[in-house]
């Protein structure tokens, strides 16, 4: 079982001018709870998150090109994104 918070840190605990990559997984436009985990540039494994029960999941992640990957039962998906120094990335990953 993963220790951390489900739908990721608290958007609370953000400091000004951290980059932020959150967003949603749904199946069938319907929220999917299970988790989220952040590959970094040549794939390897950086972190993961259980979404939330509306499947929100947020991470702080540094400025670069990222893959998330959505494992739910019976599906996975991925998307890259490219988050800036900074900034919020939204992302909605459907399943």
């Amino acid at each position: 079982m993963c220790g951390a918070k489900a739908g990721g840190p608290d958007a609370g605990t953000a400091k000004p001018g951290e980059t932020t990559i959150q967003g949603s997984v749904t199946r069938d436009g319907e929220p999917v709870t299970g988790y989220v985990r952040l590959l970094d540039a040549t794939g390897e494994f950086t972190a993961e998150v259980p979404t939330s029960a509306t499947g929100q999941f947020r991470f702080y992640a540094a400025e670069g090109t990222w893959t998330l990957r959505a494992l739910v039962p019976g599906a996975t998906a991925d998307r890259k994104v490219v988050a800036q120094q900074g900034g919020l990335t939204e992302v909605a990953i459907a399943v």
